[in-house]
């Protein structure tokens, strides 16, 4: 469960550093940039944190084992997992990031763990408490909440919705066939984080930036850009803490339960704008309200009660 939580934190911390970078004059410069900036930089964010895994996994001494885990049937899926995750799941989250603001891309989340958990009960046979529905209910209510703040500002709707949808679905599924790879013992959560990312960064520069015709631009930003890409850059070496604790967390305690855990980043998001960032607008009684629900909610619905009294009978 800490492994969980720490995910959140971190994730909220690159949900807000991404959404700097998307405000950059390159990406606002022109209907083109806006068009390809959710596609663009979401490649060099799992470019870079393929990059940042690669570094981790060599001093951990794990690359041996990433190389024979790949010719693995689970590590096919861990791929599979990247691509549904990554050009589906990441892009969506993009896009409701760019959409609605760093403070509430979070509500991308909004659907995702309840989705998560429907598909860990039918294909990994997780078992989800009464309880815990509706605690995970409540947390999901929280979120949905926050995207009313009368101090939010949302540009695109629509855009930002459809991107909350192609989120939840693609991290999801994606989380419910890495919970089930990681039981191969050849598949570790960190070796599982280097083929992820690594796999979604390649689908992005061979497939999606060509159909785009995003090359062009994508090259562009290496130049004369001042601090984007390293904005970026610092927001991916976050992304991978995130990833490996929360991969750390489906390997331990499931799915479902790590999920409901990971959603805490919308409300982390909100508190470290505060804190950080001095958004004080935030402080109103709507975002105050659903920030300790999705905190203290999220957290239930991943307790089981059960197993924190030493007791495991159904």
């Amino acid at each position: 469960m800490i492994a969980g939580i720490i995910a959140g934190i971190t994730w909220a911390i690159e949900t807000i550093i991404l959404g700097v970078a998307l405000s950059m004059t390159p990406f606002v410069s022109g209907e083109q940039a806006i068009f390809l900036a959710p596609f663009v930089s979401t490649f060099i964010h799992d470019a870079c944190s393929a990059i940042c895994a690669c570094v981790y996994n060599a001093i951990r001494g794990n690359l041996p084992g990433v190389i024979k885990a790949i010719k693995t049937k689970s590590g096919r899926f861990v791929s599979l997992a990247a691509v549904i995750g990554g050009p589906v799941g990441m892009t969506g989250y993009v896009l409701a990031v760019a959409n609605m603001g760093a403070s509430i891309g979070a509500v991308a989340s909004a659907i995702f763990p309840a989705i998560g958990a429907v598909l860990a009960y039918i294909f990994l046979k997780e078992k989800m408490q009464w309880y815990r529905w509706i605690f995970l209910i409540l947390s999901l209510l929280g979120v949905y909440g926050l995207s009313y703040s009368p101090e939010i500002n949302i540009n695109n709707f629509w855009l930002g919705f459809l991107g909350a949808l192609m989120c939840a679905f693609g991290w999801g599924i994606e989380a419910v066939i890495i919970a089930k790879s990681v039981q191969d013992d050849a598949i570790t959560d960190e070796i599982a984080l280097q083929i992820r990312q690594t796999t979604s960064a390649i689908v992005y520069g061979i497939v999606i930036l060509p159909i785009m015709r995003g090359w062009g631009f994508t090259a562009s930003l290496f130049s004369n850009t001042g601090c984007l890409i390293p904005t970026i850059a610092i927001a991916a070496l976050f992304a991978t803490v995130s990833y490996l604790f929360y991969y750390k967390a489906i390997s331990q305690i499931g799915a479902s339960k790590s999920m409901a855990l990971n959603v805490s980043y919308s409300a982390w998001a909100v508190i470290i704008s505060i804190v950080v960032l001095k958004q004080y607008s935030l402080l109103n009684p709507i975002t105050i309200v659903c920030t300790i629900a999705v905190l203290a909610f999220g957290i239930l619905a991943a307790a089981d009660y059960k197993e924190l009294l030493g007791n495991n009978d159904e």
